[in-house]
């Protein structure tokens, strides 16, 4: 998670597409599909396409929009690509770790798009500078897992991911591009997504959402499955089994990540919210007059709260949506004033009125804070806060960029003491059984890190220390 003070949301790390598609527009459809994974990463957006000899890619820091547009696309021509949109994780915020990124060794190249983190990245780049120094130019664990596949020794790149994906420790879902191939691999437990679908006509698409597939007009196949590696070509679709499947899928992507309309372990996500809200009014009502939601996210649980708790579902703020990230770095007192230019309260709606603000997470609380200031400031008599999953307790290690428990207000103030400091009239965080029971997902099958401290892989203390780590040697 990213904790900034523009932005008091957990930040995902990135999304994925791959598309084999030949005769088609590969380089649009891909670009559809950026569009619509833009909400799990906006810093970088980039496109590799191969014409069966020749991949080219081109990215460029900035929103996909900014990026790409009609002439790119059409000089990126060819029968297969990928995509990705960026939120760094490992490595800086820079042109140079922008994906895809490509690697070649001798008879092999690959073009390489990742989401989410190693856990072993420093141990693999020893490994990889044969315990001396590590090579130039590897500054994040997706230039790693890259160079570890072309430096392999083995005859070709498929047998070289084989070779590389069981050395892999952490979350990874990948989409990897030779001239003939694209390939989707997924870590043992499939902590991000990756799916599958079919655009007819022997085409295929790989993409981090199942929104991303309807956005392209694809059919969803399946789930790439835990510790699997899926390979599409002329031959069609085959897959590799190249590690035990564990599933613990992060149950932040029901809660805040996936997009609404994207269904996960067969699971729609707009209901797992809504299920969340009614739970959420279950377990903490509020005398109140009405629900509104913090737009975007708490849509779907405050509806679910307002069903459950009889009160009116209120649409409370209008949100701008063309206000994104910028270049253009605002000073500290333009940024404490930055939620105003995205939200706006509708005071004839709130004026005089008790309300429920139904938000699906607290990061560190400052932006809480000044949306309980506005309301108050646009007439709201009480504001009760209701966050439909559990406080944020310890950080994220496996594609969410968290620096460290202390900046996590959950981790070390209580519930009181959160309300205090958000200054609301009271608050209440959603049980963590009750966010399972919502998603309709067995709780062993989901990773709940962040709420519960249970991480499903061991975590190096280098890697707990920055995101930047080989670029600090």
């Amino acid at each position: 998670m990213r904790l900034n003070s523009g932005r008091d949301k957990p930040q995902e790390a990135c999304g994925v597409v791959g598309i084999y598609a030949p005769g088609q527009e590969v380089s649009k459809l891909t670009y559809n599909g950026l569009l619509a994974l833009q909400h799990r990463g906006q810093e970088s957006a980039g496109i590799t396409v191969a014409d069966g000899s020749l991949m080219t890619t081109f990215k460029e820091m900035g929103l996909v929009a900014q990026v790409f547009n009609e002439n790119v696309l059409n000089t990126l021509t060819g029968d297969l690509a990928i995509g990705h949109v960026r939120y760094s994780t490992t490595g800086s915020s820079v042109w140079e770790n922008a994906q895809p990124i490509y690697r070649h060794h001798g008879s092999l190249g690959v073009s390489l798009g990742h989401n989410g983190n190693l856990v072993n990245t420093m141990k693999l780049a020893a490994e990889l500078a044969g315990e001396s120094e590590r090579p130039r130019d590897v500054s994040n664990d997706s230039d790693l897992i890259a160079e570890m596949i072309v430096t392999s020794g083995k005859a070709t790149v498929e047998e070289g991911i084989l070779d590389t994906l069981p050395r892999l420790q952490g979350a990874f879902s990948l989409v990897i591009l030779d001239d003939q191939a694209v390939f989707g691999a997924r870590d043992p437990y499939g902590l991000r997504p990756l799916v599958l679908g079919s655009l007819g006509a022997g085409g295929y698409a790989l993409a981090s959402e199942t929104a991303a597939l309807d956005t392209i007009g694809a059919t969803f196949i399946r789930e790439v499955e835990p510790g699997e590696l899926v390979v599409v070509d002329a031959n069609g679709v085959r897959s590799h089994r190249y590690a035990k499947a564990t599933p613990a899928l992060c149950v932040f992507e029901y809660v805040y990540f996936a997009r609404p309309d994207s269904i996960l372990y067969g699971k729609s996500v707009q209901k797992a919210r809504y299920q969340m809200g009614q739970k959420l009014a279950k377990e903490s009502p509020a005398d109140a007059d009405i629900v509104i939601p913090v737009p975007d996210s708490g849509r779907g649980a405050a509806a679910g709260y307002s069903h459950a708790s009889g009160l009116p579902y209120v649409d409370g703020f209008v949100k701008n949506s063309y206000v994104g990230r910028t270049f253009i770095q605002p000073s500290q007192a333009v940024r404490q004033r930055g939620i105003g230019a995205k939200l706006n309260p509708i005071a004839h709606l709130i004026e005089g009125n008790r309300l429920v603000v139904v938000d699906d997470s607290i990061v560190r609380g400052n932006t809480t804070r000044q949306i309980v200031r506005m309301l108050r400031h646009a007439g709201a008599a009480e504001v009760h806060m209701r966050i439909s999953s559990p406080p944020i307790k310890w950080p994220c290690f496996y594609g969410i960029d968290t620096a460290n428990r202390d900046e996590l207000i959950g981790g070390h103030q209580s519930v009181e003491e959160i309300c205090a400091h958000i200054e609301a009239d009271s608050l209440a965080y959603l049980s963590e059984e009750g966010m399972i029971e919502a998603t309709e997902v067995a709780a062993e099958k989901l990773c709940t890190a962040c709420f519960s401290s249970n991480y499903p892989i061991p975590v190096p203390d280098e890697v707990k220390v920055t995101k930047n780590m080989l670029e600090r040697i």
